[in-house]
């Protein structure tokens, strides 16, 4: 049986075009096409394609805000069939939209600038199960992610040296300022100096917020 599929997107030359090439592929039929979020929702609920290619940009979903009725109507589409695998092909390339777009239940997220031959490859990857994404997205994901690994990093132990990493033991052991001066041989002022140094770098403003994340860390354990 060939790949049912349903385009949707406003422009129409566009998707005439995505139309025509798609009809020319042995075990492809295009069942339906849709230019605005609500049509496109409608005819799909009836018409149960096998993959919708659905553009993000479209009108007349919600009224509110255009660049998400794709994503609305996704999530709609996911949540009234299930088997319906939806793939946003689209010319935003943020990160935030393909966030989106997944968490509403698309399986695919592909940049209109890519080729038609990416276009058979997602829709091959879609229908065995498999999620897909613009190799430029998975460079723009991951790159988002060591970002967000190292914003996290600079709330994590390895922003402090090895004498705060000691100091910070120590305070949430419930040693006193003198007790760790003598146990590390520095003056009070300069154990004071430590632990200030620490709260900024972790952006902790009490003690008690210390020894909570020296538990968190294992630094410590509660017997």
């Amino acid at each position: 049986m060939p790949i049912k599929v349903f385009v949707a997107d406003d422009h129409k030359i566009f998707r005439e075009g995505l139309k025509t090439l798609l009809e020319m592929k042995i075990g492809v039929e295009v069942v339906g096409e849709a230019s605005d979020g609500r049509e496109a929702l409608r005819e799909i609920i009836h018409l149960k394609p096998d993959i919708v290619i659905m553009d993000i940009s479209m009108p007349n979903l919600n009224g509110i805000d255009a660049t998400l009725n794709g994503i609305d109507a996704t999530h709609q589409i996911v949540s009234a069939n299930p088997n319906i695998k939806v793939m946003i092909l689209s010319m935003h390339k943020d990160e935030s939209f393909v966030k989106e777009a997944l968490k509403a239940g698309a399986i695919g997220y592909m940049i209109k600038d890519g080729a038609f031959s990416e276009l058979l490859d997602a829709i091959k990857t879609i229908m065995a199960g498999k999620i897909y994404l613009s190799p430029t997205l998975n460079e723009i994901i991951v790159k988002g992610f060591v970002d967000k690994l190292r914003v996290e990093n600079l709330n994590s132990l390895s922003v402090l040296t090895s004498r705060e990493r000691e100091v910070l033991q120590l305070i949430a052991e419930g040693k006193s300022t003198s007790q760790i001066g003598d146990i590390m041989c520095i003056s009070i002022k300069t154990v004071e100096t430590h632990r200030q140094n620490i709260m900024k770098k972790l952006n902790i403003n009490t003690v008690a917020g210390l020894v909570k994340y020296a538990i968190q860390k294992g630094l410590v354990f509660l017997e």
